[in-house]
């Protein structure tokens, strides 16, 4: 399935990677998040070519997710800052940001530490529960039908098949814990 094709899926995660679903655009945002602004700092940290950061940068200013701010008259320019819908992945990158923590840091471990400001902590972050505040994993949550599913298709296995039981993963001796 080509990229473009992704918005229309009755899908929340389809849509959402046919937004940010590349790695220039993942980076992009992450920069965002750590404060940068500026065409010139962008590519600078990323060491991405013109073409495709601007290719990049107008996909999010399209898609509501930066807008477009002048900061400079003469010569005009221009910076990228997080509109509310880009506030709104911070949860993903941190959630991308810890995975690469736990998975694929080095030796000498974490690269950045995220400190809370109004606790003064070092942090972990984690998903919960909004309406108990409990953690949650993947054998904690069930998935229903939604009113904006449009087939099956995207359903768990067991629930598209009609199979109320709940499967288990097969363990292989190959597989690591």
């Amino acid at each position: 399935m080509r990229w473009n094709k992704l918005e229309g899926e009755a899908c929340s995660v389809a849509r959402t990677v046919s937004v940010i679903g590349d790695r220039w655009t993942l980076l992009i945002l992450r920069d965002c998040f750590l404060r940068v602004r500026r065409f010139e700092e962008f590519q600078a940290r990323l060491g991405v070519t013109r073409p495709i950061l601007a290719s990049r940068l107008r996909k999010l200013v399209k898609d509501f997710v930066l807008a477009k701010v002048p900061y400079q008259e003469r010569p005009l320019r221009y910076e990228y800052r997080l509109t509310q819908k880009g506030l709104d992945l911070y949860p993903i990158v941190m959630a991308i940001v810890h995975w690469g923590d736990v998975h694929m840091a080095g030796k000498k471990g974490r690269p950045l530490l995220h400190q809370h400001v109004s606790c003064g902590k070092t942090f972990d972050p984690v998903m919960i529960c909004s309406q108990c505040g409990e953690p949650l994993s993947p054998r904690q949550v069930h998935v229903h039908r939604g009113p904006g599913a449009a087939s099956p298709r995207h359903m768990p296995a067991d629930a598209a098949a009609g199979d109320r039981k709940q499967r288990r993963p097969v363990r292989s001796s190959r597989a690591h814990p």
